[in-house]
């Protein structure tokens, strides 16, 4: 996805000819050894000419610091232009040569979704950090294991679905739990309902989740307005009362937090390259090859860069496909990669403070706010760098 364009070959004798050829740059850096068989050093840095000093430099007494003179035969890297690219390319990278303990080496955790486990004849929502394929409704990625519970309480509250984690065998005889003393459950364990009202109500919770409260927002409110065209003014203002609990509950829900094979954005970042911009684009939650726009070129070039951005992204789709639900389950192979994927984007966009910028997407990428964005990210305030040029918005 984001190679190492750069190599330069270590020879100790020739080592200054080596470090003064080298930017000091951030950068993601590979350190091939001599011998063959052997694996290769991985890292970044934020220098890399320091960097390879301090690991390829004779020592001048004796020292337990790193030292890999012997063993690099040559330097593999790729300068970057913010922490984002920096760790998506050193995640491809250790996939790659580490592919049983990358996640160990970048710290890289599971992403923390929350889910309805739609095979259960009595469908309960939980929280996770396994991405299975299992026809699961998945919604997420969250900050943190507590603002997944936290919502998880505050939402379900609003629902009368089980909470318990108990095997359902509707038993009349059964005392059943707090919840459905407190009538915030359908009962299903001592048949306090039927199946078709307890999936009626499963429904409603998908719906909830699929349009981020909208859909139960909207019924409130309609509900709403007819008591009061009807003069039922208590009924008016129970409802009201409700739609504000609805309210109060998404006030603090992040924007990236939906389901996700209709979780789409475009990420940017400042590129290593003067006035131009990687763009990432996250199409069902997974991470598409970026695009480049260098911004100093295309004002030599006939077309603007809202043209270049429809070429580049025309192709991936901005919503989910009709024939594709958020329940669908999606190949078993692409999952652990969709995870990884996701952990990265919640380690970005969740950081204090966050460097980029991210446009969500529904229906179609959103071109002219992605160039604004653009020129918000170029600004000589978001960076060292110099003036950037006029953006052409292509109208």
């Amino acid at each position: 996805m984001l190679p190492l364009d750069c190599a330069q070959p270590f020879l100790p004798e020739r080592e200054q000819d080596f470090f003064s050829a080298l930017p000091p740059r951030a950068a993601v850096f590979l350190l091939e050894p001599r011998h063959p068989g052997a694996l290769p050093y991985l890292g970044k840095t934020a220098n890399l000419r320091r960097r390879m000093e301090r690991l390829l430099s004779g020592p001048a007494s004796p020292s337990r610091s790193l030292n890999l003179r012997t063993f690099a035969g040559q330097l593999r890297y790729r300068l970057t232009g913010s922490a984002f690219e920096q760790d998506l390319t050193l995640y491809a990278l250790a996939r790659r040569f580490f592919p049983q303990r990358y996640r160990e080496l970048l710290r890289l955790r599971r992403p923390v979704l929350l889910k309805v486990n739609l095979r259960n004849p009595y469908p309960r929502c939980s929280v996770t950090r396994r991405l299975a394929a299992d026809g699961g409704f998945y919604f997420g990625p969250f900050a943190s294991r507590r603002a997944a519970d936290r919502f998880a309480a505050e939402f379900l509250d609003l629902f009368k679905i089980r909470r318990c984690q108990i095997r359902i065998r509707r038993d009349p005889s059964f005392p059943g739990c707090i919840y459905s003393e407190m009538k915030m459950c359908l009962a299903p364990c001592f048949a306090g309902c039927t199946d078709a009202d307890y999936q009626a109500e499963v429904e409603r919770v998908l719906a909830f989740l699929s349009s981020r409260g909208q859909s139960l927002a909207a019924a409130l409110e309609q509900e709403r307005d007819a008591a009061s065209l009807s003069l039922e003014f208590e009924r008016a203002a129970a409802l009201h009362r409700r739609l504000e609990r609805v309210e109060a509950v998404l006030r603090g829900l992040p924007e990236l937090v939906a389901p996700l094979p209709a979780l789409h954005a475009v990420i940017l970042q400042r590129a290593a390259a003067e006035n131009s911009v990687l763009l990432f684009p996250l199409v069902r939650a997974e991470l598409a090859p970026p695009v480049s726009l260098d911004f100093a070129a295309l004002a030599g070039q006939p077309r603007s860069a809202e043209q270049l951005l429809r070429e580049q992204l025309g192709a991936l789709p901005a919503a989910t496909p009709p024939q594709e639900s958020a329940t669908a389950v999606p190949d078993p192979a692409a999952l652990t990669v969709r995870a990884d994927h996701l952990s990265l984007l919640a380690r970005w966009y969740y950081a204090q403070p966050r460097q980029g910028e991210i446009v969500f997407a529904a229906q179609q990428w959103p071109y002219r706010s992605i160039l604004r964005a653009c020129a918000r990210l170029l600004r000589p305030s978001s960076g060292p760098g110099p003036t950037p040029p006029t953006i052409p918005s292509g109208a």
